[in-house]
């Protein structure tokens, strides 16, 4: 995690205080610069990354984005959900929806954005920061990284395109790893699919460098390719017998059942965590990565994922109470509305997916 030189890429660099924009030769760079907050983003933040990508998706001397993080403990905690508790608690609807649509849009474009995007997902990254770094062209992790969805802890759901992403790990991974909110190495999320090289953080700065000069080989993977390293085996893939036959069940009781049954200690651990989770967001959010699999887009994810959180935001408490509990009050005994899965009426998910929230997503 570096704040990186901020050399002019063309007239009119910027450093805003939340986010440093620069660059040198061909590079454009984008550094989240809120590191005592390991880079939570807020609205300001994703303006200023949005203008930025703006302007360069047309500048003829930038061909290649590098996205990181300052400070050393992480690539981006995800979105700032105090500012959210204050939106949604204060009745600042148009701020909530602003919020997320402008989120939405930016993670989308860097999905489909010509000029190659490079994220570096070192230390935390999480949440929001996965929205930005888990859809990059090249997706680049270290041994510092730590990475997860864990929307469900404060009574949430995974977004972002998060449940893209889970929908389309291996086996039934997207369901334990959406669920349980649980972190990857790099090993991990290189299986799973959140990530696609590692490269140890002593070669970070003579990756920036290979980058801004462009030495042979010429292309951005290539040149990532001179630094990476293979991971280790990751534990996902170990755990895959237990978790493939737990999480094919239909429904959350049928998960619970499963892993009670199995021999592993894990597994019956795991059923202890979503036994105290959320009613309302895990079975939510299995319904959520199951659709997201069979969806034809990120797109189409990122629209199914705004509904759902308009919802949650707007018509449950849990949101509110779950931010509450971990983050404003650090009390982490949130008091969850149902309380108990057998007490979730049975309508509550499909009620979910069929709000329609306004305005659209974009």
């Amino acid at each position: 995690m570096h704040a990186q030189r901020s050399e002019d890429v063309s007239a009119g660099d910027t450093v805003a205080d939340s986010v440093l924009v620069g660059g040198r030769g061909g590079l454009g760079h984008l550094t989240l610069n809120r590191p005592n907050a390991i880079n939570a983003l807020d609205l300001e933040m994703i303006r200023t990354l949005n203008l930025a990508l703006d302007r360069w998706e047309h500048d003829t001397d930038v061909d290649v984005i590098l996205l990181d993080g300052a400070g050393e403990r992480g690539f981006c905690a995800g979105g700032d959900v105090r500012a959210l508790h204050e939106m949604v608690t204060g009745g600042r609807t148009d701020d909530v929806h602003a919020f997320f649509r402008e989120e939405y849009a930016l993670d989308h474009r860097i999905a489909i954005s010509r000029k190659p995007v490079v994220a570096i997902a070192d230390g935390v990254c999480m949440g929001g920061g996965i929205g930005l770094a888990g859809h990059a062209a090249i997706r680049i992790v270290t041994e510092r990284s730590k990475l997860a969805m864990p929307e469900t802890r404060i009574g949430f759901t995974p977004d972002v395109g998060g449940s893209w992403l889970l929908g389309r790990a291996p086996g039934r991974l997207g369901e334990y790893l959406a669920l349980t909110g649980g972190t990857m190495d790099a090993a991990d999320a290189v299986y799973a699919g959140f990530a696609d090289h590692l490269v140890p953080s002593a070669h970070l700065e003579a990756l920036y460098e290979a980058l801004e000069n462009r030495a042979d080989p010429s292309s951005p993977t290539e040149l990532v390719l001179l630094f990476d390293e293979t991971t280790e085996r990751s534990r996902l893939e170990d755990a895959r017998e237990w978790v493939d036959d737990a999480f094919a069940a239909d429904d959350v009781f049928g998960i619970l059942d499963r892993l009670r049954r199995r021999p592993e200690a894990e597994a019956r651990e795991t059923a202890e965590l979503l036994s105290s989770s959320a009613p309302t967001a895990v079975a939510l959010t299995l319904e959520a990565v199951r659709r997201a699999r069979e969806l034809p887009s990120l797109r189409a994810a990122l629209a199914q994922e705004y509904g759902l959180v308009m919802w949650f935001a707007f018509t449950q408490p849990d949101l509110v109470e779950g931010i509450r509990a971990q983050v404003v009050d650090k009390d982490r005994s949130p008091s969850w509305s149902p309380a108990r899965l057998d007490e979730l009426p049975a309508e509550r998910v499909a009620e979910a997916f069929a709000y329609a929230p306004e305005p659209a997503l974009w």
